[in-house]
């Protein structure tokens, strides 16, 4: 009589089993060969467990940087600094180079501008000799410097709450002086009011005061009508065709290398018909 087992009597009431998927036996397989390779690595050498122990715990205790890493970053920061730092001077330096360039135009500026309105309102009168425009080269201190003298109308008042007339002695030349330990050459202006016609001696005075400053040169020139005279005296007593005037500011004395600005005009003075020289009989044509 054939042998019966007890799972053959469940297989006879319910059948034989199921086959079993195949992600089933490869999820079985997978999981035998993780528990291998655990206790293999559990069966390790002391020593090599010990080793494997004090790599985990160095990676783990690593909190700051190594010195390499400190240096590096340090080096890069002085670079990033520098490079900061040369920036902002640079702009700094550009920023102070316009507005010195900018005080030196606007000196220039005012500068030519009063001179130009003197000489458009020279005075003159058929008389020569009351018409005063005189250009010498004077000699100072500091060498030959322009001293330029004119008679103008309505230059504004010297003395507020004065008695004036409107005629007025003009007089520009340049002067050194020192202001906050640095030497600056200004631009002079002195205004002298005359009532009258006084004698030179009597209008030496006035009101004396500055118009520009860092002005290093002022020339001027006079045409006679043929060439240019460096000089107008006062024994001449015809007026020049044109004046040309020329100034040259500089744009900083503290600067190392100072860049000199110019500026330039020329005037004509309009046709007066016949002067008499002294009131004499003697006639010149005047341009």
């Amino acid at each position: 009589m054939r042998r019966t087992t007890f799972t053959g009597w469940i297989w006879w009431f319910t059948g034989p089993p199921a086959a079993e998927p195949e992600r089933c036996r490869r999820r079985r397989f997978l999981t035998a060969q993780a528990v291998q390779s655990f206790r293999a690595r559990a069966k390790s050498p002391p020593q090599v467990q010990a080793k494997r122990k004090a790599k985990v715990r160095a990676g783990r205790d690593r909190k700051g940087f190594t010195l390499v890493e400190v240096m590096v970053a340090s080096v890069i920061g002085a670079f990033i600094a520098l490079v900061a730092v040369g920036t902002l001077r640079t702009v700094t330096g550009a920023r102070e180079r316009v507005e010195a360039n900018c005080r030196c135009a606007e000196e220039l500026r005012f500068a030519a501008d009063m001179v130009r309105t003197d000489l458009m309102n020279l005075y003159r009168d058929k008389d020569a000799s009351k018409t005063k425009l005189v250009g010498v080269m004077a000699e100072t201190d500091e060498g030959l410097i322009m001293d330029l003298t004119m008679r103008v109308v309505g230059a504004g008042p010297a003395r507020p709450g004065q008695p004036e007339g409107d005629v007025y002695e003009v007089q520009y030349f340049l002067h050194k002086e020192e202001k906050a330990e640095q030497e600056k050459t200004v631009l002079m202006r002195r205004l002298c009011p005359i009532v009258g016609m006084e004698d030179d001696i009597e209008s030496q005075g006035g009101v004396l005061m500055g118009i520009a400053e860092n002005i290093v040169g002022f020339d001027v020139r006079f045409f006679d009508g043929s060439e240019w005279q460096m000089e107008w005296g006062p024994e001449k007593n015809l007026l020049p065709e044109l004046v040309e005037v020329s100034l040259a500011g500089q744009t900083g004395s503290d600067e190392e290398k100072p860049q000199i600005m110019v500026r330039d005009f020329v005037v004509s003075f309009p046709r007066l018909g016949r002067q008499t020289q002294g009131g004499s009989d003697a006639t010149v044509e005047s341009e």
